[in-house]
């Protein structure tokens, strides 16, 4: 049997690092990738990563990081999402959603009961088609001068059956991811 294979979506995969050269080939070389820099925060980089490669080329990338949070005065962890990238010239084929997916239900098997997301308000509805929702209080997030208040949209998803939105007030007690 012939058959032109190509059109078959390329797999998902794991990276064992995620380094600045893979990110520039996914987004390019500019000064601000993530369209972040004007909130002027400090991140930590992920542990976890998840990537499409496509002809031989990285186009796509989420990663995920476990991260100290203090929830209603308790602390916990959650899972935090982030780093999610996706080639220019390809978004608006499901590449975010198939490296996003990946990322949570590997977040599942971590043991927290919550994944967490920081994005600018123009991708609010693209996680909300991926199993997010919005966290409408301020949470507080760690910088090097002391704690400031997320200037970006703070997104949940729950990682097991039955999970309830994380009590407020929301708090992570490490930088954001």
């Amino acid at each position: 049997m012939t058959g032109n294979t190509s059109s078959a979506a390329p797999a998902v995969i794991r990276l064992s690092r995620y380094t600045p050269a893979d990110q520039s080939e996914i987004l390019g070389d500019g000064a601000d990738p993530f369209g972040v820099a004007e909130v002027g925060l400090t991140w930590l980089p992920k542990e976890e990563h998840f990537a499409v490669r496509q002809d031989g080329r990285l186009v796509a990338h989420a990663g995920l990081l476990p991260i100290p949070v203090s929830v209603g005065g308790e602390e916990t962890r959650f899972i935090g999402v982030g780093g999610v990238a996706v080639a220019s010239d390809l978004r608006g084929q499901g590449l975010a959603r198939r490296v996003v997916t990946a990322a949570v239900e590997h977040a599942r098997t971590m043991g927290p009961r919550h994944g967490l997301l920081f994005c600018r308000p123009p991708l609010v509805a693209l996680y909300q088609r991926l199993g997010f929702h919005l966290l409408h209080g301020d949470v507080q997030v760690e910088q090097p001068e002391g704690p400031v208040v997320m200037p970006l949209r703070t997104m949940w998803t729950p990682l097991r059956e039955g999970v309830q939105p994380p009590a407020e007030p929301v708090r992570l007690l490490s930088l954001p991811m």
